[in-house]
């Protein structure tokens, strides 16, 4: 697969899934954007080791669940490079919690966070999608979402991450005209997390670290990645 001359912008492009996927990105020639929110430190280390490879690149600090600061965030990528052509939208809280223990607060931040942010980023970047008739967006999902998924304690979780595959279908027909796809790909395996790591069926390696899901991607993942991107 080849993305040269194309720009991509992965937001939470910091650390975890989000730097793996622009490291993966960049590999196949694409000019990078990274977006995150309030870790200097991580955002410098990635936009170091992506320009040690060559890659054309630049790190935002932004907080995208404010619909206004997105649109100023795909204004700066578009400013430096000229175009945006593939978004991944990484960014999603995520918090261990019943219904009766979970306050309103909780509920709306979650949904912020996983829900409303791929709304207004995919609101800000479709005008120059379109204007050149090509775009890739790329929602991360969650295992068993396509299927609208219930588990205990996450269930604030498991409807965000549900509405985002319905939110991407329904874009995908909207957009097809304009030779845009939209795509959803789970953040990680099949198999459930456990604290001591383990090897999930495309590959990938994942563990629970201090409550947050750790993730490095697999071949199949990367593979599956490509596809998307290609479709």
């Amino acid at each position: 697969m080849s993305l040269r001359n194309r720009v991509a912008l992965v937001t939470g492009g910091s650390r975890g899934i989000g730097r793996g996927l622009a490291l993966r990105l960049s590999q196949d020639g694409a000019r990078m954007a990274i977006a995150y929110r309030s870790n200097k430190v991580a955002a410098q280390q990635t936009l170091r080791q992506l320009q040690a490879n060559g890659v054309d690149c630049v790190a935002v600090e932004t907080d995208i669940t404010d619909a206004g600061r997105c649109d100023q965030l795909i204004k700066t990528v578009v400013d430096r490079f000229g175009r945006l052509d593939v978004i991944v939208n990484n960014v999603g809280d995520f918090r261990w919690g019943t219904l009766g223990e979970s306050s309103l607060q909780d509920w709306q931040s979650i949904f912020t966070s996983n829900l409303l942010t791929v709304l207004y980023m995919c609101r800000s970047a479709l005008p120059h999608m379109r204007k050149v008739r090509w775009g890739r967006i790329i929602n991360l999902g969650a295992v068993g979402a396509e299927r609208a998924f219930g588990q205990a304690k996450i269930s604030a979780y498991a409807a965000a991450k549900a509405a985002v595959v319905a939110l991407s279908r329904s874009l995908a027909l909207e957009e097809a005209k304009n030779g845009i796809t939209v795509n959803v790909r789970r953040a990680f395996s099949d198999r459930p997390p456990t604290d001591g790591g383990r090897r999930g069926r495309d590959g990938g390696f994942f563990r629970v670290r201090r409550g947050r899901v750790c993730y490095r991607p697999g071949r199949q993942c990367q593979r599956r990645l490509d596809a998307l991107i290609l479709t």
